[in-house]
């Protein structure tokens, strides 16, 4: 085991051995002088070669074991320790490189003319097995600008590493086999020491000096409420974060250039106390907060999400704590905030996420430019550690973005009760066709699995993390400018122009609007001219009409808008012309770019209890909605527009209809500028105190124009087709509006689902049949029904969605009393795996709505056996219990699930849950009796909302005063506007 061998040289050489001393065994014969293959020199180097292989064995031992046990038992055990040895590793690793290949080059020039060539050439061969150990050892730590990003070239590399150092260890046997006789003795002692080794990491493995002074919040759990954000240490304690873990920024730049400078100019890095229109909200917040309660813990709700790095840190809660000039007030939504979350404790929002201290690599933190060096290259040669600690499959996920994207008002907040909904982009995801829902208009090619989807974009980029993605020619990485409707934010800071760019080309393709019709008379009973386009209806001087314009969403995975609906500004603007002059306006704006109040907004009209609007995002005020006109994804709204075509009117006339988005309104950008203070960062264009005129980017979505003839008025006029829309698509956009509009338009909706079916499409008579079912014409509603079902016998004619058509029976059998029938249908939406769904990556099975439907036929089954023992009867309401329990499951503030477990449970005799879901039930359920007076006050303190509050709403296109409405606008009636109404005659 010692490593030495005999080698023959000629007689008198120098160093040789002397004449007449005897020759170990199996010596050459007499006339040639013989010499050991390792001198004395040698073997002082070959004693080094393995004392540094055996401590080098060792740390491999104990790689591979933990490598092994995280393939087995899928959990991960690496931690600090473990990085330490792999530090360990890389410097054995390069220690043993130049004693082991001059050893080698020597031994082998020794060696060469030995006559025992059987050794000599296993010799070769394990000095070459030896050097690709080495040489795959160099690859994989990606010195300098050497990189392995292709990950088959890595991952042959990288197993290269792993089993060629076995093959060297049986080569070595072989050539000590075919050599002197094995010293046992050195092996064991060799052995020994790497047992040692391995047994004295095992034993440090548990330790982490990170963890030994950690320090905590003294109230707990408690410190973080009300947001449902959580710190955990290794040891499972609350923790306070060190600011400075949460802020290297910088440190991730190195190795991902392209997403940092992404992620430099995101929302989410200007979330915090450096986002102006935030810093007003939050400084309120804080300051009736303390005024209320004494404290600021109330605003902690915001913190959460918002100002993650103070919070964490354990800096967020002192009233004096500087929004200006602490070292943490800018931070935002730092890298490592967003990939240092280790669970999601739930989907209610609000920030419900478990935050811990990352495990980095030695030397992360460290200011010392050579171990920072080694600290990358730590990174580089073991990028699986960094990914798992940084990218989770969580990461990847909705819920993941449900956290800080759904939230509610807890009584903390607002002190008027313990739940009311906020925004919540992650149930309107779920329960789209987009997402999970098996009750939409409208279905993508394939679903989309996670809100990234949409909101990270694959980008070309060379940063160390990208690779090749199976939508992507080239390596890509996920844009961390998370692209979507801020367009406000960016242009309040001076961005770069491309980012506002970037988030307005978001913005397009997802909407469209379109001139659908003309009624006469101006009423919603007037004959319908439509779908306008090829054919254009021919106006008439002093009449009135009715202009029907729909908007719909395309490429949406959740309502329009969402996020800050109260002061997000969406609205249609609609511009009749003719003869170059402005004949109708609705949606213009003012001298101060506010926009007409009296426009159609697709928003959210927010209330506090005394009915004053919601207009400075000030949380702790929010009550109820006045309205709230927001779109479902894949859905469609229709807004109706009155004018007169004047008596004077000399040239066809031209409308025009955009939706327009504003990131914030004039009321609220108002409040942001009158409440700044010296030092706050600087809104573009305008000083702190100042009056502010609303000079945010509008960015226009989507537009539609349409040329009418004018009765008597001699001109050619023409019209572009309508972008290749097919009419069917075209009524069912229309009727699918009419019908959202509930109980206003419903005749109307049949109409024009009517047109559909008409046309061909299955669309008509499923839409025909929801209509009927909720207007309780059930028999109706099963014929149409039963019509969309034998669409599908040809590739023009495609099939009604399965899944659609077996909720709708469903709820038509429930209607009928048949509820084994409707049991069966409703499973089948939650259970059934067709090959389109599969090939589509359509899951209803999430669909808390249908689950809720089917809870209630199970318990409706149940209470058809009157007779109380009876075992069916029991089984029943457990079925029916188990199935509100996965609604749960999925959105545990179900109002629905709640209030009918209180009910089963009362039945099955366990007070105890029926006490607890009746108290959750009460918890979430609306508060109706408060919201009366609420909306009876704004009704008569904002007219143009109370106009827009109306269930049926005709927007007046010659009011008089409009902004853009020239002043010598005529109408029909010499010249005197009409005021607006809710509902006009005929209705």
């Amino acid at each position: 085991m010692d490593g030495l061998s005999n080698m023959e040289i000629p007689a008198n050489t120098p160093g040789t051995t002397p004449p007449g001393t005897p020759l170990p065994s199996g010596s050459p014969p007499t006339g040639k002088l013989y010499i050991r293959a390792v001198t004395p020199g040698l073997r002082k180097l070959l004693y080094v070669v393995f004392g540094l292989l055996a401590l080098l064995g060792a740390n491999s031992l104990y790689l591979v074991a933990i490598t092994a046990m995280e393939a087995i038992y899928q959990q991960t055990y690496q931690n600090y320790f473990y990085q330490l040895m792999f530090l360990g590793h890389l410097v054995l690793g390069l220690l043993v490189i130049v004693p082991f290949v001059a050893f080698g080059t020597k031994h082998m020039l020794y060696a060469k003319d030995r006559r025992n060539r059987r050794a000599v050439k296993v010799g070769y061969v394990l000095f070459a097995v030896s050097i690709i150990v080495l040489v795959s050892g160099l690859l994989l730590m990606r010195i300098g600008s050497f990189d392995l990003k292709q990950p088959l070239a890595r991952s042959t590399i990288y197993w290269l590493h792993v089993i060629t150092p076995v093959l060297a260890g049986w080569l070595y046997w072989l050539h000590r086999l075919t050599g002197p006789r094995i010293k046992w003795k050195i092996g064991v002692a060799y052995f020994g020491v790497v047992g040692v080794a391995v047994a004295g990491m095992i034993g440090l493995h548990s330790q982490d000096p990170r963890q030994w002074n950690v320090v905590g919040p003294k109230e707990g759990k408690q410190y973080f409420e009300p947001s449902l954000a959580r710190t955990s240490s290794a040891s499972g304690k609350f923790t306070f974060i060190p600011a400075k873990t949460l802020m290297m920024d910088d440190y991730c730049q190195k190795c991902h250039p392209d997403s940092h400078a992404q992620w430099a100019e995101s929302s989410h890095r200007f979330s915090s106390f450096n986002n102006p229109a935030y810093l007003a909200s939050i400084r309120e917040t804080r300051e009736v907060s303390l005024k209320r309660d004494g404290h600021v813990k109330a605003s902690r709700w915001c913190a959460g999400c918002h100002d993650p790095v103070p919070f964490f840190s354990g800096a967020f809660d002192d009233p004096k704590f500087d929004l200006q000039k602490h070292p943490t007030a800018h931070a935002g939504i730092t890298c490592t905030t967003c990939h240092a979350i280790t669970h999601v404790n739930s989907t209610r929002g609000n920030a419900d996420f478990t935050i811990e201290e990352p495990t980095h690599y030695p030397f992360a933190t460290s200011e010392n430019a050579v171990l920072q060096w080694v600290n990358n290259q730590m990174v580089k040669a073991k990028p699986s550690f960094h990914k798992k600690t940084f990218l989770k499959p969580l990461h990847k996920t909705a819920e993941f973005c449900s956290t800080c994207h759904k939230v509610h008002l807890p009584y903390a907040l607002n002190h008027y009760k313990d739940f009311l909904r906020g925004q919540n982009h992650y149930d309107a995801y779920w329960l789209s066709g987009v997402g999970h829902g098996a009750r939409s208009f409208y279905y993508p090619p394939k679903a989309i699995s996670n809100c990234a989807g949409c909101h990270m974009p694959l980008k070309e980029s060379n940063d160390f993390g990208a690779r090749l993605f199976a939508d992507a020619k080239k390596l890509s990485i996920h844009n961390h400018l998370f692209p979507a409707a801020n367009t406000g934010l960016a242009w309040m800071r001076d961005a770069k122009p491309e980012v506002i760019e970037a988030h307005q080309k978001f913005l397009q393709e997802i909407t469209r609007v379109d001139i659908f019709g003309v009624k006469e008379g101006g009423t919603i009973d007037g004959k319908l001219h439509a779908p306008i386009r090829p054919s254009v209806p021919t106006l008439k001087r002093g009449e009135k009409y009715l202009l029907e314009a729909v908007v719909r969403t395309l490429k949406l995975g959740h309502q329009l808008t969402q996020g800050t609906v109260d002061s997000n500004e969406l609205w249609v603007e609609v511009t009749l012309t003719s003869a170059g002059k402005v004949i109708g306006k609705s949606g213009g704006l003012d001298a101060d770019s506010e926009v007409d109040p009296y426009s159609h907004f697709i928003n959210v009209f927010m209330l506090d209890k005394d009915g004053n609007r919601i207009d400075r995002r000030n949380p702790q005020d929010i009550f109820t909605p006045l309205y709230n006109h927001q779109i479902p994804p894949g859905a469609g709204q229709v807004a109706h527009y009155e004018f007169a075509v004047p008596d004077d009117v000399t040239a066809p006339i031209t409308a025009e209809v955009k939706l327009q988005y504003r990131k914030f309104d004039k009321p609220y950008m108002d409040f942001v500028t009158k409440t700044a203070k010296p030092g706050d960062k600087p809104i573009k264009n305008h000083a702190p105190g100042q009056k502010y005129f609303n000079d945010l980017p509008i960015t226009t979505m989507a537009t539609d124009s349409v040329t009418f003839p004018v009765e008597g008025v001699n001109a050619v006029v023409e019209n572009k087709p309508c972008d290749g829309i097919p009419p069917w698509q075209r009524w069912n956009d229309y009727g699918i509006g009419l019908f959202l509009e509930e109980k206003a338009e419903l005749r109307q909706s049949i109409d024009a689902f009517a047109e559909v079916e008409k046309l061909g499409r299955y669309d008509g008579p499923l839409n025909l049949a929801r209509v009927l079912e909720r207007e309780g014409r059930v028999s109706e509603a099963v014929e149409a029904l039963q019509r969309a079902a034998k669409h599908g016998t040809s590739k023009d004619d495609p099939p009604a969605p399965r899944w659609t058509l077996q909720w709708l029976t469903g709820r038509l059998n429930r209607q009928q009393g048949r509820l084994k029938e409707a049991e069966a249908n409703l499973r089948a939406v939650l259970e059934e795996r067709t090959p389109e769904m599969i090939e589509r990556n359509f899951d209803f099975s999430g669909d808390y709505e249908v689950i809720n439907l089917l809870g209630l036929t199970l318990f409706d089954l149940a209470k058809a056996i009157r007779v109380e023992g009876d075992p069916e009867r029991k089984l029943l309401l457990q079925k029916a219990a188990a199935t509100f329990e996965k609604t749960l499951d999925i959105d545990s503030e179900n109002v629905a699930a709640h209030h009918n477990l209180h009910q089963i449970y009362e039945e099955l005799g366990d007070k105890t849950k029926a006490e607890r879901h009746n108290a959750e039930h009460l918890k979430v359920k609306p508060d109706d009796n408060a919201q009366g007076r609420a909306v009876g006050l704004a009704r008569a303190k904002y007219p143009a909302a109370n106009l827009a509050a109306e269930a049926l709403v005709i927007y007046p296109l010659q009011r008089a005063g409009a902004p853009g409405l020239n002043a010598n606008a005529k109408t029909a009636e010499g010249g005197k506007p009409k005021p607006p109404t809710g509902s006009s005659g005929g209705d």
